[in-house]
């Protein structure tokens, strides 16, 4: 069968999780709204398009390959606002825009921010019969995204391309396998060139977590709730959906 598998590289990443009050965690790897995110920012779909949203979150299986978690960075954060009084009959289209207001108007939000630093993953996306896009076209999509790509928020874009491939696999851990075969002898060969002598070979995988849709080739050592399924945009609703996880032993 047919998988498609692209990198997450960053030096900052943030994959949101259950958050009440002023903290706003993350999880160590990306969830389903994550990537249902990413690819419709790639594609070019409006945010407030829940149906097309909907339809990449149920169409496809996703599994992700953790190579790092990386480590923890949290972030004291403090950011002005206005008040939804002073905006009302004002058109704020941009960020200047709100903040165009008397001084006094704005208020102060405090709040503690999660990331994850020089973390690193594979994912893998498996598409069911009657998929509206093609692994192909997600592909070229990745490679030339229509809106900018970044992994959780705005502040961590990628630090490396995504360099999606189609590859032929039986489960996406053969897929991750192979794609990791591929970027290894990739990044040799150019390695020592004029155009890089610096570049990290990928680390291997060190544990996939996978929902409903995708084939992984491995029995789960646990399973959990995860509740990271977009239900609606508006008010940030998501949904609970159970989530495999297996950690990979493998000789060297």
């Amino acid at each position: 069968m047919s998988l498609l598998v692209f990198q997450l590289q960053a030096p900052l990443s943030a994959w949101g999780d259950s958050a009440v009050g002023e903290y706003r965690p993350s999880h160590d790897y990306p969830g389903i709204s994550a990537l249902v995110g990413l690819l419709g920012a790639a594609l070019g779909l409006r945010r407030e398009d829940e149906a097309a949203h909907a339809t990449l979150r149920d169409a496809y299986g996703y599994a992700v390959g953790v190579q790092s978690s990386g480590t923890l960075l949290r972030d004291y954060h403090t950011a002005q606002v206005p008040s939804q009084a002073s905006l009302k009959k004002r058109p704020h289209a941009s960020r200047r825009d709100e903040l165009a207001i008397p001084r006094h108007d704005l208020n102060t939000i405090l709040s503690t921010r999660d990331y994850r630093q020089n973390a690193g993953f594979l994912v893998a996306i498996q598409a069911s019969e009657g998929s509206p896009y093609p692994l192909e076209m997600l592909a070229d999509a990745l490679r030339k995204p229509r809106f900018v790509l970044y992994l959780g928020r705005k502040a961590c874009p990628p630090g490396a391309p995504l360099h999606p491939q189609i590859i032929e696999a039986d489960s996406a851990d053969q897929a991750f396998d192979t794609y990791l075969e591929r970027l290894t002898e990739a990044i040799t060969k150019l390695n020592g060139t004029a155009r890089s002598k610096s570049l990290e070979l990928p680390p291997p995988v060190e544990r996939i977590a996978w929902g409903q849709g995708i084939a992984v080739g491995l029995a789960p050592d646990l399973t959990v709730t995860r509740k990271d399924r977009p239900l609606r945009r508006k008010g940030w609703q998501f949904g609970d959906r159970s989530e495999h996880v297996a950690l990979i032993r493998k000789e060297a």
